[in-house]
This record gives structure tokens, C-alpha cells and sequence, in this order.
């Protein structure tokens, strides 16, 4: 089968090449820069050709001789590119997290027989199919929680973070509203409210805040009582509050010495380099998924954790595999047919269909990423 990665950064590139050490893929990656396509090729011997995501008409240029695709091109071109593939007739894989509704493209990929997996990374993505997991084993749903952050394992003063995923879509984690469910209606609120500090093994206290990650659950799973929440080491909520209050992230073109700027170029420049996680440096990922309801008259709660670490034998940052081989795993369970249906379909879609929860939880041990399943009773 041939595939191609849309998209050569950092877990473009991770998963390139696990998908490149399978005998059943021919595997291309397309990108604007040379450079990560140049390392891809002398590197691993993987091809690639410059493609402008920007381009609709370029994009179902690119794809039109490949069985299937892989988008991992950033937030801000996610839609429109998703579109594209999916115009040009070609099954899916999504982890652009883009902010469109993506039910707005089912029509559009029932007509075309095209099956879209999106949202396929690690959060969301399996919080989605462990959460449409056990929502399918109980009778009711009644609360689902969900913490998850990616994190360096070394904290380094002012902000104590990295980047691990596009820079311009963590702002955008500290900037878009974010929608819960609470007594049974959808609630917005402000990103970065509702600060708690919780404990995690192997790493200790961190603190949780509002952001925008339940996404299509929202939509697809009906319980009263809905939250996600994103990790990071005690103390950086307050510094990025600071900045989003006092106008750093504002669009809103200013004048400085007689020159029109808007603060978030300036703040982007600024920041980017510091949360640039570099060559070697290690980082961990961080996810709780909690998920209680009635069985059998029987109140239980199902707790999935994820604690997970930079690998050092491929250089491989945690995050690009928890989010990468998500992703490559249903690559390769569309590519034998375990699951077919057209249309456009969050990974909680996926859990009812026989034999797809198995597949992706086996598929990920294979590649060293475990979540730990616990099952309580409680008083009802």
C-alpha cells in the first residue's frame, strides 16, 4: 500500500519511519521544508516532495497516486487539507487537531466512500476510544475526566516548558474557550480556569486546567458530567495568564514606534525559541482517563493511565510516539480491514466495531506504550 505523511516535523517524522519498517506500506512524506525531507531521505531512505499545504488544488495534486494518507499538518491548515484528501478520494488518518467541526465533512466522505479517522493522536484520540470504550460496556455514563500533558523531563526556569507538539497550537490551548458539560448542557469556559494539583507517578505534583480537548465527545458520548483538562508542572498557569491578560496574545495589530505590529508575532518569536525542546532533550507524557457509570446496577469506574517516556534507543520524543504511532496503528488496521465504514469518524467511533480497541492497545504495547486499565465498584 502505497502512503503518504503529509507533513515531516517532528511526529510527522516519527511516524514516517514506523510505518517505513513495515513491509506492507510504501511510505512518501510531503512538506514545505527541505530540510526535514532532506533528513528523511539521507537519514532513513524515505522519500519526500515540497508540497504547499496552503493549496487545495496542490494537495489532491499530491495524494492522487497513494492508497492512503496520513495529515499531520498544523491546526490552522487541518480542515481545509482533511478536505482536500478527502475530495481527491482517498481514505485518512487525522491528527492535525485542527478547530473546525469535523462532522461537517462526513456528508462529504460518505459521497466520496472515503473513511476519515480523525482527531488520532494520543489526546484527543485514545481518550476518545477509551472513553467510547467503556461508555459502550456500561449501561449509563455517568462522568468522564480527563487529564493528559506532555511535559520535559528537565524543568528550566522562566516557563519550565517545551513545545512538543506545533508552538502556534499550544497558544492556542491558552486562547480558545473551552467546552465541558456540566448537569447534562455544554458549558464554555475560559482556558486555563479551574486550577487543580494532582499527583501522578514517576512524576509527581502537577497542575490541571480547563482546556478545550473533549472535542466530538461532546457530541458523542452522552453523559451528565464532561471535562478535560491539560497538565503542566506547578506554576506555569500563572506565568501564561499573565501573558494572555496583559495582551500578549491578542491579533489585534498595535502601533510601536510608528510601526503596526500585532503582540502575538512578538510574543511568538519570543517564546518559540524557549519552548523549543532540543536535540536529545527528553520529555515524558502524562494521561489519566477516568470514566464511571452504572453496569448491572453496579456503579464502576474505569481508570486508564498513561505514563510514558522519551525513547532513547530511536531518539524518539514521547509525544510524537503516544500522538505518531496512535495514528500508524490505524494506518495499518484500515489497511487490513478492521474497520471500512465511510464517513468521517473520531477514534470513539471506532470502539463498539469488533476488534478495534484490541488492535490499537496491542499494536501500541508493541511499540513500548502501555495504559494501565483499573476497575473499581463504588456505593452507589
Amino acid at each position: 500500500m502505497k502512503l503518504l505523511v503529509l507533513g515531516a516535523g517532528r511526529v510527522g517524522s516519527a511516524m514516517a519511519i514506523d510505518l517505513s519498517r513495515d513491509s506492507g506500506f510504501e511510505v512518501h512524506v510531503a512538506d514545505r521544508d527541505t530540510g526535514s525531507l532532506d533528513r528523511l531521505r539521507t537519514e532513513q531512505g524515505i522519500p519526500g516532495e515540497r508540497v504547499d499545504f496552503s493549496l487545495s488544488s496542490t494537495v489532491r495534486r499530491a495524494v492522487e497516486n497513494y492508497d492512503l494518507v496520513i495529515s499531520a499538518v498544523p491546526g490552522f491548515l487541518g480542515y481545509q487539507t482533511l478536505k482536500s484528501v478527502i475530495e481527491a478520494g482517498k481514505p485518512v488518518v487525522d491528527i492535525a487537531f485542527f478547530p473546525e467541526n469535523p462532522f461537517e465533512l462526513n456528508d462529504l466522505a460518505i459521497q466520496k466512500g472515503v473513511v476519515a479517522v480523525v482527531d488520532c493522536g494520543v489526546a484527543p484520540g485514545m481518550s476518545n476510544l477509551l472513553v467510547g470504550h467503556v461508555h459502550h460496556l456500561l449501561d449509563s455514563t455517568e462522568d468522564v475526566e480527563i487529564y493528559v500533558g506532555g511535559l520535559p523531563v528537565v524543568r528550566e526556569w522562566p516557563m519550565e516548558y517545551r513545545a512538543v507538539f506545533s508552538p502556534i497550537d499550544v497558544i492556542e490551548e491558552y486562547t480558545r474557550p473551552a467546552r465541558l458539560v456540566e448537569g447534562g448542557a455544554v458549558v464554555t469556559k475560559p482556558a486555563l480556569t479551574e486550577l487543580e494539583q494532582l499527583g501522578f507517578p514517576g512524576i509527581g505534583t502537577l497542575e490541571a486546567f480547563n482546556t478545550d480537548g473533549l472535542r466530538t465527545l461532546i457530541d458523542t458520548i452522552d453523559a451528565p458530567t464532561m471535562k478535560e483538562k491539560t497538565l503542566r508542572y506547578p506554576g506555569h498557569v500563572e506565568k501564561v495568564r499573565f501573558l494572555r491578560h496583559a495582551g500578549f496574545f491578542s491579533e489585534t495589530p498595535i502601533e510601536v514606534s510608528g510601526h503596526e505590529i500585532r503582540p502575538i508575532d512578538l510574543t511568538t518569536s519570543l517564546l518559540f525559541p524557549m519552548w523549543q525542546l532540543k536535540e536529545g532533550e527528553e520529555d515524558v507524557t502524562v494521561m489519566r482517563i477516568s470514566v464511571t457509570g452504572l453496569k448491572a446496577g453496579v456503579r464502576k469506574r474505569y481508570t486508564y493511565d498513561l505514563f510514558d517516556r522519551y525513547d532513547l534507543q530511536t531518539s524518539t520524543t514521547s509525544m510524537a510516539r503516544t500522538t505518531g504511532y496512535t495514528a500508524t496503528v490505524v494506518a495499518r488496521l484500515l489497511r487490513d480491514g478492521v474497520y471500512d465504514a465511510p464517513g468521517v469518524h473520531p477514534p470513539e467511533h471506532l470502539a463498539p466495531a469488533p476488534g478495534c480497541v484490541d488492535y490499537i492497545l496491542k499494536g501500541l504495547a508493541e511499540r513500548g506504550i502501555a495504559y494501565q486499565e483499573t476497575i473499581e465498584d463504588l456505593a452507589v
